[in-house]
């Protein structure tokens, strides 16, 4: 027990290393450092593009070849190219780093999942206990660690950029181009806060670059390879069909009606979450408070939603999913209408971390409710079920990043609410659709083992 704990905790810190550094480099991507000609915004789309190519084919051969260490070693890697592209930021450097980022994002994921379930499996096995109950409890420590990365790299990055000496009064002329009704120019030079001395973005590269690699160095030393005597469950859990097969059957699925009216709902995740990590960023918090607030507020929204992931996860047996998912829909309704009709201004600070803290609340009850959602309605083509999970959330965040540079924010939010109240009706549909078909089933079971599968769509 102890040594499968002791690999448990180095892949957890392993992982808070690398997305220490990676959340923070998401949140500014476009909001303060390169949302010049829009290269921020699109080497995200790259790498959500570069993840969907990636997770149809990569994770199962990488990890027959390497093995689950390796495999999460080697694609921690591609996480530090990223870093490192940010040093010398241009279409030459971002995107080609963006490119391998994504395609190193699936098998890390898929390989971090075989690991923790071999090793579950195997102390299971010694200990004549229930392996799905040990692999929960694997995967609860995991995401207990994990989550708090957000909190940590989003902290760096602004505690570096507010040592910025270069402070200045933001005139009324300038806070009217921020909000809803953008000027469509670039922020950072409008704001209260300049765009940051070479010397701080580099600074702040040089940490995150530091800590992705003490992630590479903490798995390889530290981490230990699976045993010869889990060939067979390792066998076991990578014995997937082939690239073309699982292609296929991933379409095939959208003959299930379900599966197509779930498309909008899959969708508006990442819609929502493009939203506000890209434009919510710029166009308010860097814009009327400046740059060194963006970490602040993205605090806000992953605390919430890590606080809030958990609470849903467990009252959902008891609300139903249909609750937790109208509660969800009005309180982002609530947000867009007031991101609509507010006018930031610095005077009042507090409204801008509400906004990312009431954002967090509904995006935990999105993620865990509709990952519950697709595990109970297609138990039978689970793998199906979730690989088209990945590939409709994908496609939000590239049409949300893509669009970004294009459109004011106001039509953006009336994107986002028409998405939304779309989504909600085709979801009707679907529940509509089991009650006539099971009338003496509830609905609102939630499968215990769906959790750990939540964060598989994030990068």
């Amino acid at each position: 027990m102890e040594r499968n704990l002791k690999n448990v905790l180095v892949i957890s810190f392993g992982f808070l290393l690398l997305f220490t550094a990676y959340g923070g480099l998401q949140s500014l991507q476009q909001s303060s450092l390169h949302s010049e000609e829009g290269l921020g915004v699109a080497s995200l789309s790259v790498v959500y593009a570069a993840l969907i190519l990636s997770s149809m084919f990569l994770p199962p051969i990488l990890i027959k070849k390497l093995g689950c260490k390796w495999t999460i070693a080697g694609s921690m890697c591609c996480y530090i190219a990223f870093s490192l592209g940010n040093f010398y930021a241009s279409w030459y450097t971002l995107i080609p780093t963006s490119v391998i980022l994504g395609l190193g994002g699936a098998p890390l994921w898929s390989a971090k999942c075989t690991y923790l379930t071999i090793a579950g499996n195997s102390y299971a096995e010694k200990a004549g206990k229930n392996g799905k109950d040990i692999i929960n409890q694997y995967f609860g420590v995991f995401f207990l660690i994990f989550q708090s990365s957000g909190i940590w790299g989003n902290l760096i990055s602004s505690l570096i950029f507010s040592q910025a000496s270069n402070k200045v009064e933001i005139s009324e002329e300038n806070l009217a181009c921020c909000g809803a009704y953008d000027c469509m120019t670039d922020t950072t030079n409008n704001t209260g806060s300049a765009e940051p001395s070479n010397s701080l973005i580099y600074t702040l590269l040089g940490i995150y670059t530091a800590s992705g690699v003490l992630a590479v160095l903490l798995i390889v030393v530290f981490l230990d390879q699976i045993k010869p005597d889990q060939a067979e469950t390792e066998k076991e859990i990578l014995e997937k069909p082939s690239f073309w097969s699982t292609f296929l059957a991933t379409f095939q699925h959208l003959k299930d009606k379900r599966q197509c009216l779930l498309i909008p709902l899959t969708m508006y995740s990442g819609f929502e979450q493009g939203f506000l990590s890209g434009d919510y960023t710029k166009t308010y918090v860097t814009c009327a408070l400046g740059i060194h607030y963006v970490g602040y507020a993205m605090i806000c929204f992953s605390a919430v939603n890590s606080l809030c992931s958990l609470l849903f996860g467990k009252i959902s047996q008891f609300t139903g999913r249909k609750l937790l998912f109208a509660l969800a829909t009005v309180t982002n309704i609530a947000c867009i209408i007031a991101l609509l009709l507010w006018k930031p201004h610095p005077k009042q600070l507090a409204v801008f971390f509400v906004f990312p803290a009431l954002w967090g609340l509904s995006d935990a009850i999105w993620q865990t409710q509709t990952n519950g959602l697709y595990g109970i309605l297609f138990e039978k083509h689970k793998e199906a079920a979730f690989a088209n999970y990945r590939l409709w959330e994908s496609f939000g965040f590239v049409i949300a990043f893509g669009y970004s540079t294009k459109l004011q924010v106001y039509i953006k939010l009336y994107i986002l609410l028409s998405v939304l109240v779309l989504s909600m009706v085709m979801y009707g549909a679907v529940e509509y659709l089991e009650a006539k078909s099971s009338p003496g089933t509830p609905t609102a079971t939630k499968k215990e083992n769906i959790g750990p599968l939540t964060q598989e769509t994030h990068t």
